[in-house]
């Protein structure tokens, strides 16, 4: 594919509650933006339609005719070889041809498609905290736990766009059942949901506002509150153990997480950090840094150009 500076790849980024858009340059700039918010409890013709109307909008701009390809990060699983995706919160997309739906919708533009943890993982090497690592795991920690590698320099997705997914790594081998049919994953315990729910059947009580989730527990443990700092805890321990793992399999040097979980800062950051010096002691593992993503929310989008520019080679970079 002959490339130039100014081409751009036309990104989205597919998750539960939204649906974002953008076109995004060489440098990681977002020059025009579309959202929709995903019709999650519909069926799949009327999930599509909202992925139909980002790409309309964009495909609006006059900075449309520079766009050489489209980057998708959506939530999973999903399955890049195949160009499906299933996500477990959007019932009405099962095996959904995603990728042949976009691509029918953009004159064929080349479409790469990965998962959001992967895609987060791109943005994170390219402009973000990973950015010069060599071999790193990033991490989203938010309503679900996702992830994926940086390997030797480069994104290693896996055949089906989902390698380095810690959050179904097991740390527990007779833990509660998670949804995805194994136990004691990771994303079963340190998850969002899973930190508020433990808090709440510990004793933990919401304040006068009522507010039951993570960021509330996470309030509450800033300000001492025992019983919130334990379940900070123990969603740390987890997810050490399976940075741990992910260590001793790929060499990893960095671990880089991000998510909404992830913005509670040193009350997971902390013990997250004390307790992977428990789990991660051979020596080529040991020297493991953990550090906050820097891309918040527009990672998404970021990463889903970046993965199709690597696998394109587009702006220089070299074909995966």
């Amino acid at each position: 594919m002959h490339t130039v500076p100014g081409d751009l790849v036309a990104a989205l980024d597919i998750g539960g509650t939204k649906i974002a858009g953008a076109l995004v340059d060489g440098g990681g700039r977002l020059l025009v933006r579309a959202r929709r918010a995903t019709p999650a409890g519909e069926d799949g013709a009327t999930v599509m339609a909202a992925v139909a109307a980002v790409l309309g909008e964009l495909a609006a701009s006059a900075d449309w005719s520079r766009v050489r390809a489209v980057g998708i990060g959506s939530a999973g699983p999903v399955d890049a070889a195949a160009g499906t995706v299933s996500p477990v919160n959007v019932p009405g997309w099962r095996a959904f041809p995603l990728v042949a739906e976009v691509a029918g919708r953009t004159d064929g533009l080349p479409v790469v498609l990965v998962g959001d943890g992967v895609a987060m993982t791109a943005a994170e090497h390219w402009q973000g905290a990973a950015r010069g690592r060599a071999n790193a795991l990033c991490m989203v920690v938010s309503t679900g736990v996702g992830g994926g590698l940086v390997l030797d320099g480069r994104l290693h997705t896996g055949p089906t766009g989902n390698a380095g997914h810690i959050g179904h790594i097991s740390v527990d081998l007779d833990g509660d059942p998670c949804p995805c049919g194994a136990r004691g994953c990771v994303e079963r315990i340190a998850s969002g949901p899973n930190i508020a729910r433990r808090a709440r059947e510990a004793g933990w009580r919401p304040g006068p506002d009522g507010d039951t989730s993570a960021a509330a527990v996470a309030a509450a443990a800033h300000a001492g509150d025992e019983v919130a700092l334990a379940s900070f805890a123990r969603a740390a321990q987890a997810l050490a153990a399976g940075i741990a793992a992910t260590a001793a399999l790929v060499e990893i040097e960095a671990a880089v997480l991000g998510g909404g979980v992830a913005g509670a800062g040193e009350v997971l950051f902390a013990p997250l950090r004390q307790r992977l010096r428990d789990y991660a002691t051979l020596s080529f593992a040991s020297g493991i840094e953990v550090l906050p993503a820097r891309l918040g929310p527009d990672a998404g989008l970021v990463g889903a150009a970046a993965a199709a520019a690597q696998h394109l080679g587009l702006w220089g970079t070299a074909r995966a």
